[in-house]
């Protein structure tokens, strides 16, 4: 099956998903244990990747935090008001191996479901962590000069970043992972870039993982920057991204590589070897509720575009449904999700979850679903089934004042998705509180010969319109707030 230019991944948290299935069956479930329908369904719904996260090993050692930390353990009686510790697995950014966890069924397990994924053109993505592991990785006992020493010093000035770990030499000091700008993950272990023997015992750890799926997630991948690390830690290191990521292909050609970014350093990892990059300022611009930084997002090369990833919600946000207001989220999934790039949804997404599950616990809520917005998801990705939204050109459109005086065409946003095979839709979203009018204007001189229909995707309306009035004056559209329309134009 070929690649679409423009591929859709879901992420699902799979311990929760497999604490849910255990109920169901009676027994622990394990990646063995997930149906085909499921697997079926995801491929009908359109998707082409599965992120599974949280399948590697765990320990004791960051479990036992999780459960014993009273700031985490307080978000984790928001989420489930009945808590217990067997709730709380412990971090699957923890890693103590990066083999299957044992109670998920081990790697044999998870090559089975590869295999079941491949016959229905599923891809499979994993977590890579590249910042730091669990401190009861075996390389604190085999290889401490991986990981970031600290002094007593350090611990003194600074003992939220640094603690003691027990070793079989006795006891020693070391850094918690962390970024720049927060304090130290007291159940991970900082990794030392700047050792060259660690970037190489990493890129060994990427390329075991790219035998077993198709492609990573790397999780906050730009704290290993050369840059980011030194200004982080006061130590030199070489690149690490594109070594890693040229080696992995070497074996695997056609392997692909997510970069969770922050910081606008979406550009860096992209010429860093990395496939896609997370789109974390279209989101933040959406949450703002303005459409001009959104169009103006929008104005960048497609270069840039088509490697990033597009999203409202993931493991690491807020729900959706409860950060927009229903009428805020169709409006933003439509802009999201109708914009070049990895289209990127997240398991409780379609059904209007509400609340957001730590990557700690094992277990979900209990929550209705929201028929509504599943229906409208459901509408939505039929749309980008369409050839035109997964393998033809995209094209943001001018909206033209409908009138001298009327300003509310800078409230919209429109864009045009044209197919190989002349398949045109028309995406328009009045991205404001305000009812707001417009002229679409389009650039293509073909329209003029023929009449069309413009048919709405998501909703009943259509419209009949001549195509040189089309072209001379554009389409005019009057809409309420947060309203949208996704049209399909067929000729007359």
């Amino acid at each position: 099956m070929a690649t679409p230019r423009y591929p859709s991944l879901y992420q699902i948290n799979t311990r929760v998903w497999l604490t849910e299935l255990s109920r169901t069956l009676g027994h622990r479930a394990t990646l063995d244990d997930i149906p085909d329908a499921s697997l079926d369904e995801f491929a009908r719904q359109g998707f082409d990747w599965i992120w599974l996260l949280s399948v590697w090993q765990t320990g004791p050692f960051a479990q036992a935090i999780s459960r014993k930390n009273a700031g985490w353990r307080h978000e984790f009686e928001q989420t489930l008001s009945d808590l217990t510790d067997d709730d709380i697995a412990g971090s699957g950014f923890a890693i103590t191996s990066y083999s299957v966890h044992k109670d998920l069924g081990g790697d044999a397990a998870l090559a089975r479901l590869r295999a079941r994924m491949q016959k229905r053109g599923l891809k499979l993505m994993l977590d890579f962590v590249p910042n730091h592991m669990a401190p009861d990785h075996p390389w604190v006992e085999q290889h401490p000069d991986y990981f970031i020493a600290g002094s007593e010093i350090d611990l003194a000035r600074a003992p939220q970043n640094y603690f003691r770990v027990p070793t079989t030499n006795g006891s020693r000091l070391f850094a918690y992972g962390r970024d720049p700008y927060f304090d130290g993950w007291p159940d991970t272990i900082q990794l030392n870039y700047g050792n060259p023997d660690l970037q190489q015992a990493m890129i060994g750890e990427l390329t075991r993982i790219a035998g077993q799926c198709d492609g990573v997630r790397c999780d906050m991948a730009m704290l290993v920057l050369p840059d980011v690390f030194e200004r982080t830690w006061g130590i030199r290191a070489e690149l690490f991204w594109p070594k890693a990521t040229e080696s992995v292909r070497k074996k695997h050609p056609q392997f692909q590589f997510m970069a969770e970014v922050y910081w606008d350093l979406e550009w860096t990892m992209q010429h860093q070897g990395f496939d896609y990059a997370y789109d974390k300022r279209l989101y933040d611009r959406l949450r703002e509720h303005h459409a001009r930084p959104v169009r103006e997002h929008f104005h960048a090369g497609l270069d840039y575009q088509d490697k990033l990833s597009r999203f409202l919600e993931n493991h690491d946000e807020p729900r959706a449904a409860a950060t927009f207001s229903r009428e805020v989220h169709e409006a933003a999934a439509v802009i999201t999700f109708l914009s070049p790039g990895l289209r990127f949804f997240h398991q409780g997404q379609f059904e209007g979850r509400l609340k957001r599950i730590s990557p700690h616990l094992v277990r979900a809520p209990a929550e209705d679903v929201d028929e509504n917005l599943k229906q409208f998801y459901e509408r939505l990705l039929a749309v980008l089934r369409h050839d035109a939204v997964r393998n033809g050109s995209w094209r943001q459109l001018e909206c033209a004042s409908a009138w001298d005086g009327n300003g509310s065409n800078d409230n919209f946003i429109a864009c045009e998705w044209q197919g190989t095979d002349g398949q045109r839709l028309l995406a328009a979203v009045n991205y404001s509180p305000n009812q707001s009018q417009c002229y679409v204007r389009w650039p293509h001189d073909d329209l003029r010969q023929s009449k069309w229909l413009l048919k709405d995707r998501m909703g009943e309306a259509a419209y009949d319109r001549d195509g040189a009035d089309l072209l001379s004056r554009g389409f005019y559209l009057d809409l309420p707030a947060w309203d949208y329309h996704v049209f399909h134009l067929e000729h007359r």
